[in-house]
């Protein structure tokens, strides 16, 4: 029986899809068999500006034609998660909404980690990794202070980074999803005893043995993080087929998931004993080998945002920070969306991207003449899909390019 036919025989019988959502549904089927799948995947333009160990600093490209607004922004991916965060999708990328709004666009991402980084603590992004980044960027924005904004662990390393290195051109620092008080996750409880086996020797061997912590393991662990979805998701995709912006979130999702990035052993041994069993930064700072980095004296403006469905960084382990900062003048917004959600679900571009939107321009307005400040969003030009440099979550070993390859990859300015 024909499409028509069946839905004049059971109108509007609840349950059943109407004749646009078949039609639908059978268009979104369609563009997946014959074109591979509904979302937009092409990264957005960027090109290469610094590098070093476990370092690369990538600046997007705008449009020809448009004029840089407001102070820069430094976008920094957490460990082990692939810079797609940032650039999910087109029409679900912080990258390219900021870019659209002509904000001067950086990330750092680490590349590929192997064995050979094992010795890599927690240190190297606090004290090399980010704090380069922030003068490399600074630097190509013509010495403007740089806003750093991290997810997850991102956010944990750039408040760190922003509290112990006062002398860093930063303008403001925004944590998403970052959990400073990891008693407060009801996730983590069921594996407590695991985690605490043989005071931790057990864990603890395996990844000494491993290196780290290997990618399969890492993809594994996210997954799980949010296994209700997992078990549901075939349903939810079936209930759904009529939905393509649904339908091409799955995709992205499913493509950020698979690109995984692999922990270095000694950054992996320092989040396991100090952040997870330890809860070391619900004491408000945190203890490296040769000092301690006390939260209270972060004192530039903060803003630190929780998902109300993060089951891997709930609310109530992402607020603790607020109380430990107050110099900062720490604003605290919770948005909708799970841990990934809240930062570029469909969701987070008219509340966490305005709330972010909102938070910058307010403080670019104390550095900026007039003229370079933000402009309403309406009146922002939009940027041309140009292929990219370098495509984002394709993460690579670079770690000393030639200097030919460096001044190919770096614009003029």
């Amino acid at each position: 029986m024909s499409v028509a036919p069946l839905a004049k025989l059971l109108p509007g019988i609840p349950g059943l899809p109407s004749l646009e959502q078949l039609l639908a549904a059978g268009a979104n089927i369609g563009h997946k068999v014959l074109y591979g799948g509904l979302a937009d995947l092409r990264p957005m333009p960027r090109t290469l500006i610094d590098d070093g160990t476990l370092r690369e600093v990538y600046h997007y490209r705008a449009g020809a034609g448009s004029h840089p607004t407001g102070l820069p922004v430094l976008l920094v991916t957490p460990l082990a998660a692939p810079a797609l965060c940032f650039d999910l999708r087109r029409g679900c990328s912080l990258v390219e909404h900021l870019v659209k709004l002509q904000r001067p666009t950086y990330l750092v991402e680490y590349g590929e980690v192997s064995f050979a980084d094992r010795r890599l603590g927690v240190e190297h992004w606090i004290d090399e990794v980010l704090p380069a980044a922030v003068r490399a960027v600074s630097e190509h924005a013509g010495g403007q202070p740089v806003h750093l904004v991290g997810w997850s662990l991102g956010g944990i390393f750039a408040t760190l980074t922003a509290a112990d290195h006062g002398d860093l051109p930063i303008a403001s620092v925004t944590a998403l999803g970052s959990p400073f008080d990891v008693s407060r996750v009801p996730l983590i409880a069921p594996f407590r005893p695991l985690v605490n086996l043989a005071d931790g020797a057990v864990l603890g061997g395996i990844y000494r043995v491993l290196g780290g912590a290997p990618k399969p393991l890492v993809r594994r662990a996210f997954q799980l993080s949010s296994i209700d979805k997992l078990v549901t998701k075939p349903l939810a995709v079936v209930r759904n087929l009529d939905d393509a912006e649904f339908l091409a979130q799955i995709e992205a999702v499913d493509r950020f998931t698979a690109n995984m990035i692999a922990y270095p052993g000694r950054s992996f041994g320092q989040l396991y004993h100090r952040f997870l069993r330890a809860n070391a930064l619900a004491s408000g700072g945190y203890d490296l080998d040769d000092r301690r980095i006390e939260l209270s004296t972060l004192d530039k403006p903060l803003l630190v945002l929780a998902g109300s469905g993060d089951s891997i960084a709930p609310i109530a382990s992402v607020q603790p920070l607020v109380e430990m900062v107050p110099q900062a003048s720490p604003r605290f917004e919770v948005v909708p969306g799970g841990h990934l959600g809240m930062l570029t679900g469909r969701a987070a571009r008219g509340t966490t991207w305005k709330i972010l939107d909102g938070f910058m321009t307010g403080i670019d307005a104390d550095h900026l003449p007039a003229a370079d400040a933000p402009r309403p969003e309406a009146d922002q030009a939009t940027t041309d899909s140009a292929p990219a440099t370098a495509p984002i979550g394709m993460n690579r070993k670079r770690r000393h390019p030639s200097a030919a390859t460096r001044s190919a990859l770096t614009p003029k300015r």
